[in-house]
């Protein structure tokens, strides 16, 4: 089952994801944003992200540290609409 969730990025720009269709940092991706990424899979943490508010669900835990507040948009989903900030 599929759900849609709202993320509002840097305060302005709002796009819709679909949790069953990919990562937020696809998602990101195919919104037209360049988020800065390495490694896509939680290890380096060079696309981390401040989560101002909502939750997420890491698709795998993380390797690289993540700080309370923030998180790796290249391992997880939304599970609420977001706000972020890059």
């Amino acid at each position: 089952m599929s759900t849609a969730y709202k993320v509002i990025v840097n305060g302005q720009q709002q796009l819709t994801v679909d949790s069953s269709q990919g990562t937020l940092l696809e998602a990101m991706e195919a919104a037209g944003l360049e988020p800065h990424y390495h490694c896509r899979n939680g290890f380096c943490g060079a696309c981390r992200v401040q989560l101002v508010q909502g939750e997420i669900t890491y698709i795998n835990e993380p390797l690289a540290f993540v700080r309370p507040g923030d998180c790796l948009p290249c391992c997880c989903v939304a599970a609420s609409d977001l706000e972020i900030n890059q």
